[in-house]
């Protein structure tokens, strides 16, 4: 079955980085388009971030210039290299894949605050 594994996640001072990883099991992780989203608390699960299956990229206004979504196929993971990190990006990072079928991640935490 479907799993997807985040990590990477935790407090960094604003302007630091972090680098979150998601690893993917159980589907043909190449033909899948992968995204990271982000829910703060109360708010709703927003997307952060697009990688397609064959490499093309997208990512929120916010985020844009600060943030980096990569993907390793024969590793079957996805990144997102988090630069100038903001307290307003405090928020669990939730890792998607989709294609036929949709599946998602159990989130990490991501908390910036000094």
């Amino acid at each position: 079955q479907a799993q997807l594994v985040e990590s990477g996640g935790g407090l960094v001072q604003p302007g630091g980085s972090l680098r979150l990883s998601c690893a993917a099991s159980g589907i043909t992780f190449s033909l899948y388009d992968m995204g990271w989203y982000r829910q703060a608390p109360g708010k709703q699960r927003d997307l952060v971030a697009v990688i397609t299956s064959d490499g093309s990229t997208n990512s929120a206004e916010s985020v844009k210039g600060r943030f980096t979504i990569s993907r390793d196929n024969a590793k079957k993971t996805v990144y997102l290299q988090m630069n100038s990190l903001k307290p307003e990006d405090t928020a669990v990072y939730y890792c998607n894949a989709h294609w036929r079928a949709n599946y998602w991640g159990k989130g990490t935490l991501v908390t910036v605050s000094s």
